[in-house]
């Protein structure tokens, strides 16, 4: 089987996520992400998720840097590392300053150094035990872990998606974690990932390109799209970066239609601003075999792990999940 992942961000209870894993591990697929925002604390729940498996590989997509300090994100990853017998990796991201600011009270300032120091930091406590750290965004006098991590590295995957990001990751990282990208942007990504591993002295191809793909599973196409129009109309007219991002392929007007709605708290007309074309492009969505299809394309385009990434609302994203994992098992 080609490897697969699942990533869950918004939707499910954290009993319900463990569930769902426990249900991809049995079909095969190689890795279950577990996103932060407001779905539960995702450390706690993949350390569920750890005790109830045994081969899937278990990792966050993604943590904020800003969120938590850290050591802090460095004792958590090190706990679910062990937990899961060296099954985790630890996806890190800048988030968004609409999200840090207002909704955890945290100054959000030099998102790509804070992302650098924080790597450094995580890495030294992994493979040392204890560090003292003078940088610009992180100064840590001294910490020290009362126990010994399980493996003395543990893999770092890092979110982007614009170019000085991307090389960044392509410099610090052992992994990308792209989210909504097209049958296009491997190619791209992958030119950004090697002028940063060049410019440090790595070579690029130790650098797994992922992403998240946002998914719908139904009966009909059309049915599929419209279960993913909320989900993109948010992203698009809450997030600047998202909104920069789906401009980027061709949707300009489109783009800045959603989010003229949404800041005039018109959910409905954000939702009808988003075109079948822009789910199309960003997506996954259709019957199970579409969907088959579109994630093959996805994986043929460059992407070497595509990771479903499932998002519903409702009380039966469970059941919609379940169904969206099976459907697209061995794909």
């Amino acid at each position: 089987m080609a490897p697969i992942g699942i990533a869950i961000s918004r939707g499910a209870t954290p009993s319900d996520i463990v569930d769902c894993v426990k249900l991809a591990e049995s079909l095969g697929y190689e890795s279950a992400w577990v996103a932060e925002g407001h779905g539960g604390d995702q450390f706690s729940i993949l350390s569920a998720c750890a005790a109830t498996t045994s081969t899937i590989k278990l990792g966050t997509a993604i943590s904020s840097v800003f969120v938590r300090s850290a050591p802090t994100i460095a004792m958590a990853a090190a706990s679910v590392d062990d937990l899961s017998n060296g099954r985790f990796i630890l996806g890190l991201g800048s988030s968004h300053k609409v999200q840090v600011v207002p909704e955890h009270g945290v100054t959000y300032e030099k998102p790509i150094l804070r992302l650098r120091e924080t790597v450094e930091v995580v890495r030294a406590l992994l493979a040392e035990g204890v560090v003292s750290y003078q940088g610009e965004t992180i100064t840590i006098e001294n910490f020290d872990f009362w126990f010994k991590p399980r493996r003395a590295e543990i893999p770092i995957y890092v979110a982007g998606l614009f170019p000085k990001m991307t090389e960044v990751c392509g410099e610090i990282a052992d992994g990308i974690i792209l989210t909504r990208s097209t049958v296009k942007t491997a190619t791209e990504i992958r030119r950004n990932l090697t002028v940063g591993a060049t410019r440090v002295g790595r070579d690029p191809a130790d650098i797994k390109l992922t992403s998240l793909l946002p998914t719908a599973v139904a009966d009909t196409r059309a049915e599929a799209m419209d279960m993913m129009r909320p989900g993109l109309g948010f992203y698009v007219g809450f997030f600047p970066r998202y909104n920069k991002l789906i401009a980027s392929y061709g949707f300009e007007e489109e783009a800045a239609a959603v989010a003229e709605a949404f800041a005039k708290g018109d959910m409905e007309g954000a939702n009808r601003a988003v075109t079948d074309a822009m789910i199309d492009a960003t997506s996954v969505a259709g019957t199970p075999e579409q969907c088959r299809e579109r994630i093959a394309a996805y994986r043929d385009s460059g992407i070497e792990l595509p990771i479903i990434s499932l998002f519903s609302r409702g009380g039966d994203a469970k059941a919609r999940f379940e169904a969206a994992i099976r459907a697209c098992a061995g794909a």
